[in-house]
């Protein structure tokens, strides 16, 4: 911090002085990583990097939390088991069915793997007991309000009910687009509600978001997926926990 009275040139050469002493100052041992959302039980395909950083001298020892859910195991509850759509109480009819080659493939994968990962979550899992936004039932809900408007052209065509949404944005120039709707079983399109939108994010139902629809989507575009932060902190407290107590 630039002390009073201190000029410009002799601040610089204080900080200059100081980044050259012989004093050592702290290291710190760095991993980066790439997640996507859904892989931790998130309803959205949303790829972030983290950036985690341990003091060096703690000794702490950490690596990013494995996967827990996983698309093969949403493509098996779908099309080989059939508990996706019987837990939706709806007919696999107006799904198109992969080939009979793809779902050979996928069981020899499942079969290979000695972990049992959770399947992804789907924008359908994410809104259930939430009504329609055009209802009545939904004027007692807050910030799930119906946005007219919602069009699909090329890039922008929404994200399917019985998939992971996609990648929520705060959108182009504050404007958001095609991530930010979804194609209902009729095919028609609709904008996200605030709620919906909040749900897709992992907030807390009774979290109140402040202004117009366009402003609050603009929020939630920005923010990280609230399940996903509280798996990471707390995977670093943990490290930090063990750490200590290995010290004492």
């Amino acid at each position: 911090m630039r002390r009073p009275q201190e000029e410009a040139a002799e601040h610089q050469a204080r900080l200059e002085r100081e980044h050259t002493s012989s004093r050592r100052a702290p290291t710190y041992n760095v991993l980066s990583g790439v997640l996507n959302a859904a892989d931790y039980g998130i309803p959205q395909v949303r790829h972030r990097v983290f950036i985690v950083g341990f003091r060096s001298d703690l000794g702490a020892s950490w690596s990013f939390p494995e996967p827990t859910h996983a698309r093969d195991a949403l493509l098996a509850a779908k099309w080989l088991t059939g508990e996706y759509w019987d837990g939706h109480s709806r007919s696999a009819e107006h799904a198109e069915r992969p080939a009979a080659s793809f779902l050979h493939a996928l069981r020899t994968r499942l079969d290979a793997r000695e972990d049992a990962l959770k399947r992804w979550t789907t924008v359908r899992d994410a809104l259930t007991g939430l009504p329609d936004p055009r209802t009545n039932a939904a004027r007692h809900i807050a910030n799930h309000v119906f946005n007219p408007g919602a069009r699909q052209y090329v890039g922008h065509t929404g994200s399917l009910l019985d998939e992971p949404a996609k990648t929520l944005k705060a959108g182009q120039h504050g404007v958001p687009g095609g991530e930010n709707m979804m194609v209902m079983d009729n095919g028609a399109v609709r904008y996200f509600t605030v709620r919906e939108a909040a749900r897709l994010q992992t907030f807390p139902d009774d979290y109140s978001f402040q202004g117009a629809w366009g402003a609050a989507m603009r929020q939630l575009g920005n923010a990280v997926p609230v399940s996903l932060a509280e798996i990471m902190a707390r995977s670093v407290a943990t490290a930090l926990d063990t750490t200590r107590h290995q010290n004492n």
